[in-house]
């Protein structure tokens, strides 16, 4: 339990010196402009290059790996919308809303320093791809959902142009598959621009940790919202076991794969919860509530996982 609260802290710690940070200083939230700019479209994509470029293509080749965890997350999303519909009496809009509460976790921001640190390096390959197919599916279906909910576009074709272009130009998303071509062409970069890359991969985590508890702590918090209490069980709880329920349906994989999946799964909800709630002026409140309380109740059931891990009590054939 020493070894894991050394690896979890960190993390955690992190985020809560952002959260006192940003409840003991006035600081306008425009502040924050430049660090997510910073995280989203220099370090977090120096990040996923170089874990991508470092991988040997021929481990990146893994369609059922792939279906498993994107199946997984498809999964998680239709349950949460269902939660949304049943506990929320949410609109069909607020409900999209709800289940990217419940099937996006934290996998930008959290998600590849704290694999790295909990499975070790083979965990870099399906971080990676874990990412891509979760972001490429959930920033797909949302746009198109809230697309059949009210006709903002000209038409869904149009909608649809939108969104594939969205996905295209996402530097995460072109980061990863620039990285992927990289190791395909076993591409050598000078030394000096390795170091350039690994020194903008290292401030990746504890930027974007003390960014999120920034941004969670400067949220308005009122009453929760009767469905947010159903969306962070979905997704603390329900979507590891349907990951792993696949994994060993579609597997096997390596171990490392498998554990990868499940703790990838196990994150909090995502931060982008919020940013894209606030996009579309939909469900904007009770997805900063369902952030905030996601993330402190995951100090519990996300240590709980990487303790299940890294005892080998999380097995895997």
């Amino acid at each position: 339990m020493v070894e894991i609260l050394n690896l979890a802290l960190p993390y955690f710690g992190v985020i809560f010196i952002g959260f006192a940070c940003g409840k003991s200083n006035r600081l306008p939230e425009s502040g924050l402009a430049w660090m997510n700019f910073f995280l989203l479209y220099v370090s977090l994509p120096a990040l996923l290059f170089g874990i991508m470029s470092r991988t040997p293509f021929s481990e990146l080749n893994n369609p059922p790996f792939l279906i498993a965890t994107t199946l997984a997350t498809a999964g998680a999303f239709a349950l949460a919308m269902i939660v949304g519909r049943l506990l929320g009496g949410l609109s069909f809009r607020e409900a999209t809303l709800a289940g990217l509460a419940g099937g996006f976790g934290n996998i930008g921001y959290m998600g590849p320093g704290l694999a790295l640190a909990v499975v070790g390096a083979n965990a870099a390959a399906p971080t990676a791809l874990i990412f891509c197919c979760d972001a490429i599916f959930l920033f797909s279906i949302v746009p198109l959902l809230i697309e059949l909910s009210d006709r903002d576009h000209p038409s869904l074709l149009h909608a649809l142009g939108v969104v594939i272009r969205q996905i295209a130009l996402n530097p995460l998303i072109m980061s990863a598959c620039a990285g992927a071509l990289a190791a395909a062409l076993h591409i050598q970069f000078p030394l000096a621009v390795m170091n350039t890359l690994a020194f903008l991969q290292n401030a990746a985590a504890p930027v974007a940790l003390f960014v999120l508890g920034v941004t969670v702590a400067l949220r308005p918090f009122g009453r929760i919202p009767w469905e947010v209490p159903g969306l962070i069980a979905v997704k603390l709880l329900f979507h590891p076991l349907i990951v792993f329920a696949l994994v060993l349906l579609l597997g096997p994989f390596t171990p490392e794969w498998s554990v990868t999946a499940v703790l990838m799964a196990s994150l909090p909800p995502a931060l982008n919860v919020f940013v894209i709630a606030r996009q579309f002026e939909t469900w904007v409140e009770p997805a900063s509530v369902a952030v905030l309380i996601g993330t402190f109740a995951s100090v519990v059931t996300l240590t709980s996982v990487m303790w299940l891990i890294t005892s080998g009590r999380l097995a895997f054939p």
